[in-house]
């Protein structure tokens, strides 16, 4: 494998001065050094081939011993220092101090056609961050990873990158929902690349621990290798960087709302610096509209990290992430500004972005209330969410006046979205009427054709989702030996968009026996 290889991230910023790989607090330290536990009888499951050739690999070079031993962590290519990386974070709204890479070890970095790759196995072993964890990962949450990364990626939303899956040949133990049911599981490991993987804890640490000057190297480095707009001598540097870590956290965030997302841990450890969905754990797309749903069986309770909530999420994170460069911006009075932004911008964008939903693009004013009523006969009985936008496309301008059967036409359209029919009647029925009624007469206002905003609204509401239902039962088979359907699974994700009618099977809701169900649609952070 010949590609071109770097490491500025060991190359430049402070190491852990201990080389043992046991668990303990890392001072005054970006990384320790550690290299991957060897695994007994590596497979490669599926490879990227997409991401794979976007890097340089060659068909035959990904089939080769050589790649199957470098991504399983049996092999380390000489003159590299794989390393953990460390950081803290607030998780569920409480400073949880060191945290790091518990199972996760960074190889090197890929250059290829101008852009740099960070290449990093998930499940590879201990590291000094484990905290008394074995570092590995079970199938099932690989799997989920693997196909959810490459899945978000390919609706359009910034994401890391899923290369590899690979069984590791070892079984791990392992108790899903933490009430004493331990099982042995198989083990695997994702690599995953990413421009970076540096998160809001990877600055917040150095600040709780008044270690500034590890502080500013971090800071400067992330700036001069992620963000070459910002002139690193100018007195606003580091307050532009706060600014658009903002701006692209926020545009990511509504991202995942536009799709249906939840990520079901947005605790400041796993929210990127470069605007990306990263650490994919318990999270979901949703079947059906629920502003309240969390796929994360920890979040339950408080609903902390529902659909709803993440918009107020990402704001409070960010407030967080502020406050931790606060000692080198200086101006507490300008980083709360730039929050205020954030709260004001994302009514604006959340408002647009429903819109294009619904495929209105001009301006009027009584657009916000149709998308709040909207939002409230959505909620009214269960609806797939996706489903529903996606067929809202089949609606068209009436001719004339909009009359009662171009309304009951246009209904027909989102019937099949609906979980039990049977309560269409009734008062129900009115509203839906009435919120057709006045979407029609707001559609004939529109400059855009029929054809047009069609083509416009299906590049924007997903046909294809990778619902959690769909995951388990690929899991279901993997774990049998049966990797089919991780590649079926994998190949309808590429194109969510389009209409791909040979998998039209899976353009349906969530079945019943999936719902409520442990695994189809409650995730535990257990990995």
């Amino acid at each position: 494998m010949n590609f071109n290889v770097k490491n500025s991230f060991v190359e430049v910023l402070p190491k852990d001065s201990l080389s043992e790989n046991i668990p303990r607090i890392v001072e005054k330290a970006c990384y320790s050094h550690v290299s991957p536990t060897k695994t007994s009888e590596p497979e490669i499951v599926h490879v990227s081939e997409e991401m794979a050739n976007d890097i340089g690999f060659k068909k035959d070079e990904i089939k080769s011993p050589e790649f199957l031993k470098v991504f399983t962590g049996n092999k380390v290519m000489k003159d590299i220092e794989p390393y953990a990386m460390c950081y803290g974070g607030h998780q569920f709204g409480s400073w949880s101090g060191q945290l790091g890479d518990g199972r996760a070890i960074n190889l090197f970095e890929i250059i290829c056609d101008a852009k740099r790759w960070a290449v990093q196995l998930k499940g590879a072993g201990k590291t000094p961050y484990s905290r008394g964890g074995d570092g590995r990962a079970v199938l099932r949450s690989s799997i989920r990873e693997y196909l959810g990364a490459e899945a978000m990626h390919n609706l359009g939303i910034p994401s890391t990158r899923s290369l590899s899956l690979a069984l590791t040949g070892d079984l791990v133990k392992r108790d899903m929902f933490y009430n004493g049911n331990i099982q042995f599981e198989k083990g695997a490991i994702v690599t995953r690349l990413s421009p970076s993987f540096l998160r809001f804890g990877s600055y917040e640490i150095f600040t709780k621990r008044n270690d500034l000057v590890t502080l500013k190297i971090l800071v400067d480095y992330t700036i001069n290798n992620f963000f070459p707009s910002i002139d690193l001598s100018a007195n606003s540097s580091y307050l532009l960087f706060f600014q658009k870590v903002v701006e692209s956290t926020l545009k990511l965030i509504t991202n995942w709302l536009r799709v249906g997302f939840v990520h079901g841990v947005m605790n400041t450890d796993n929210m990127s610096i470069l605007g990306l969905t990263m650490d994919y754990g318990p999270f979901g797309w949703m079947d059906e509209f629920d502003e309240n749903w969390t796929p994360n069986w920890s979040d339950f309770n408080s609903r902390r990290y529902s659909y709803q909530n993440q918009i107020k999420n990402g704001f409070w994170n960010l407030a967080r992430f502020g406050e931790s460069l606060l000692p080198l911006i200086k101006d507490k009075r300008a980083v709360e500004e730039i929050l205020e932004e954030y709260q004001t911008n994302q009514k604006k964008i959340h408002l647009k972005m429903i819109k294009s939903k619904i495929g209105l693009y001009d301006e009027n004013e009584k657009d916000e209330i149709l998308v709040k009523n909207l939002i409230a006969v959505l909620q009214l009985t269960e609806i797939d969410f996706t489903i529903f936008f996606r067929n809202l496309s089949k609606c068209g301008k009436n001719t004339g006046e909009v009359e009662r059967n171009h309304i009951i036409s246009a209904f027909n359209f989102i019937k099949e979205a609906f979980y039990a029919p049977s309560e269409l009647k009734g008062e129900v029925m009115d509203k839906w009427y009435n919120w057709f009624w006045n979407y029609l007469l707001r559609l004939q206002k529109e400059d855009v054709p029929d054809n047009i905003r069609r083509i416009r609204m299906n590049n924007f509401n997903p046909k294809y989702i990778l619902r959690n239902y769909m995951t388990q039962i690929a899991i279901n088979h993997a774990e049998q030996g049966d990797y089919s359907l991780i590649e079926e699974l994998y190949s309808l994700l590429m194109k969510p968009y389009d209409e791909q009618v040979k998998f039209q099977k899976w353009f349906k809701k969530g079945p019943d026996w999936a719902r409520k169900r442990v695994g189809y649609s409650i995730l535990s952070c257990s990995s």
